[in-house]
């Protein structure tokens, strides 16, 4: 269908369009008509992608003369095939009525993993061997002795010189994962090349400032510090025999260090490693200090960088401090000052290149501890330094771990709020939407939540507060671990199990609270009772494991029988202290809006289309409150009657038997009793001309 919104022919795949995907088209357009940022969160299972996707190329296309680039960012490998699969099909759409002139260019960018087509490079067995083995074949060093010797394997990139017709030119559209345009080290190599009139989407972004976090965040452990070590008896061997057959090369490498990293010149994309940990603005343009521009100097120094940090990890108790006084005690300790530190990673990264080192795998060990070094060495605000020395959930095993952790989500994304001209920010699940651009410290110019236009009310959820014997349910700490609400917890699910016909996903708030609470059911007898109607599978942090537990669920369910998935619900704390100051965020509000997030992104996927349907259980006394409950998305709070608050277990297992009963009979899916949710191009032209109302 064909329609008009404003003065932008919108070109959309579909013969009919949701309520909620017009309002979201049209919001968009607010958005990028003021070149500003914006916050949208529309139900999942409502078209957001299409609906997306459709405004923005249809926006290009009605503004010829000053084209826009788009940057779309997923979470994962299989968000952005799926997106670039609804792209297809809306080009096709459109060259089909516009002809060649709609043609455009989409390109993916994932890891070489996911794209090399050399056999013998994707066979290793992990993306950083994958990466090593494709320097093998593809440095400048390695090109040119292959331009000599004919037995050296043929590169890729030789392969594409023989190819006369191959062009190359700039994407009107870009997919790819969200470290891209967030990591420092990757993003400036995608952001450099784009204009400022890109449109950045950041699609299911409602962790976007935990990936900022992360992004900036750095953890080192005794079984790093012991790769570093091997990584510099490596290093210190290839400078002596760089010495013996060819010191002009370090010569050459000095020469340019005093000049300053910043004047290197551009280097083949070939042998560029990562780049810079810290953000563009803040990376110095000076000259290397002079202690660490000769190789062995530096190979030095970072030995005695390692050392500090093997002597930090003997502690026995939790220690934390922020990046000033952590670096003033390396000073003091081993005599690294603060512009040392700084340029650990780029002078790491030139001696890397001078040393025509190829398998990059084997020195991640180093890379992270530079990685720390600079970081730690240029931020004196937004980090703190936590060394543990032991896991939490095994106490008794000795696992010493020092973290960089970064406080700040604003400092990631800053750079591409500043560098691109609109940027949106969009997902199912962004209730609470009015902390993030607090978070994020930004001002979007359009920040809206949608509802979900249904033909049958094919959502129920319902707040559970007490078991059958009328006690109160609750995961607050002093609650949690009382006898009396596990086995209240255990009796829900028993009842669950017995009605619901399918799959059930029971959250917890930790692994440790999971671990704990399950060996109670077992004891109790709770769990054989559950299993004598369902399967039980278990979230592990192996992620192999709980790949394959989530696939053995699905069989489960597929064959009728149906299963219970026990997953955890994370919730990230360190940051309190530091929102408080910077932000004026109080620590209640924050957990507020962490843990609903939370709970609206677990119960946010209970349908993937108007089809399903499904039931939510949020079984805590607090969301009685209505100032908790009123942070879930609203399309969640829009079907969550006064009947189904304050339910005991018994209330609710009557609500769900009447639900699945109704749920089981035929309906209209095209609309009943006068509710629009489909829209045809009829319909939007009386809309427009203001004759006709949008029904939902």
């Amino acid at each position: 269908m064909k329609f008009q919104i404003e003065d932008v022919t919108v070109y959309f795949p579909y013969d009919n369009i949701y309520p909620e995907q017009y309002s979201y088209m049209v919001e968009l357009k607010r958005a990028l008509d003021a070149k500003g940022h914006c916050l949208l969160e529309m139900p999942t299972g409502t078209g957001k992608t299409i609906a997306l996707l459709s405004l923005i190329t249809s926006y290009v296309l009605s503004k010829p003369s000053n084209p826009v680039k788009l940057l779309y960012c997923t979470r994962t490998v299989h968000e952005m095939e799926k997106t670039l699969a609804e792209l297809r099909f809306l080009h096709n759409y459109q060259v089909k009525h516009l002809g060649p002139s709609a043609r455009i260019l989409a390109l993916g960018l994932s890891s070489r993993k996911n794209l090399c087509v050399n056999t013998s490079v994707i066979s290793a067995e992990n993306r950083d061997s994958v990466d090593a083995a494709c320097r093998k074949l593809t440095a400048s060093w390695v090109r040119a002795m292959a331009v000599e010797n004919p037995n050296i394997p043929l590169s890729f990139l030789r392969i594409m010189r023989r190819l006369p017709l191959m062009r190359f030119c700039l994407p009107e559209s870009i997919h790819c994962s969200y470290q891209y345009l967030l990591d420092p080290k990757v993003a400036g190599i995608i952001s450099k090349e784009m204009q400022r009139e890109s449109v950045v989407v950041f699609d299911e972004a409602h962790n976007i400032d935990n990936v900022c976090i992360e992004a900036l965040s750095v953890s080192v452990r005794m079984q790093t510090l012991e790769g570093a070590t091997r990584n510099l008896n490596r290093m210190s061997q290839e400078i002596e025999r760089l010495k013996a057959t060819d010191a002009g090369r370090l010569r050459a490498e000095y020469n340019r260090l005093v000049e300053g990293l910043a004047q290197r010149g551009n280097l083949p994309i070939t042998d560029t490693w990562f780049s810079n940990p810290t953000l563009p603005e803040d990376i110095l343009k000076e000259a290397v200090p002079g202690n660490i521009r000769r190789a062995e100097h530096f190979v030095s120094v970072l030995r005695r960088l390692v050392q500090y940090f093997k002597g930090r990890l003997q502690t026995e108790n939790v220690e934390k401090e922020g990046p000033v006084t952590f670096v003033a005690s390396i000073n003091a300790q081993v005599g690294i000052d603060q512009k040392m530190l700084k340029f650990c990673y780029d002078r790491l990264h030139s001696l890397m290149l001078t040393l025509e080192i190829t398998d990059t795998d084997e020195f991640l060990h180093i890379q992270a501890i530079c990685d720390l070094a600079t970081l730690v060495g240029t931020y004196t605000r937004g980090f703190s330094i936590i060394i543990e020395p032991f896991d939490e959930r095994m106490p008794h095993i000795p696992d010493p771990v020092l973290q960089l952790c970064c406080h700040d989500a604003s400092l990631a994304i800053k750079p591409v709020f500043e560098r691109f001209q609109s940027v949106v920010i969009t997902s199912g699940t962004l209730s609470p939407i009015d902390l993030y651009p607090r978070l994020l410290n930004f001002n979007p110019v359009v920040s809206r939540s949608f509802t979900m236009s249904l033909t049958r009310d094919c959502i129920c959820p319902m707040v559970l507060t007490r078991g059958s014997d009328q006690l109160p349910v609750s995961t607050k700490y002093d609650l949690r671990s009382d006898p009396g609400v596990e086995k209240n917890y255990g009796k829900l699910l028993v009842e669950m199990v017995s009605v619901v016909p399918d799959g059930i996903v029971c959250f917890f708030v930790s692994y440790s609270y999971m671990d704990g609470i399950v060996n109670s059911w077992h004891e109790s007898g709770i769990l054989k009772e559950i299993m004598q109607h369902k399967l039980v599978f278990i979230e592990t942090q192996d992620v192999v494991e709980t790949t394959l537990a989530l696939d053995n669920y699905r069989r489960a369910c597929d064959c009728g029988r149906g299963a219970v998935f026990f997953s955890v619900a994370r919730i990230l704390l360190a940051r309190l202290e530091y929102l408080r100051e910077t932000f004026q965020i109080r620590e209640g509000d924050f957990l507020t809006f962490d843990a609903l997030r939370q709970a609206a992104q677990c119960v946010g996927r209970v349908i993937r289309s108007k089809a399903d349907y499904g039931m939510m259980i949020f079984a805590d006394k607090r969301y009685s409150r209505h100032d908790k409950r009123s942070k879930l998305p609203g399309w969640i709070l829009s079907h969550l009657r006064d009947a189904h608050l304050n339910l005991s277990t018994d209330m609710a297992v009557h609500i769900a038997r009447e639900f699945l009963r109704r749920m089981a009979q035929p309906y209209d899916k095209t609309g009943a009793m006068g509710k629009k949710t489909l829209l045809s191009q009829e319909d939007l032209e009386k809309m427009a001309n203001g004759a006709g109302e949008m029904l939902f």
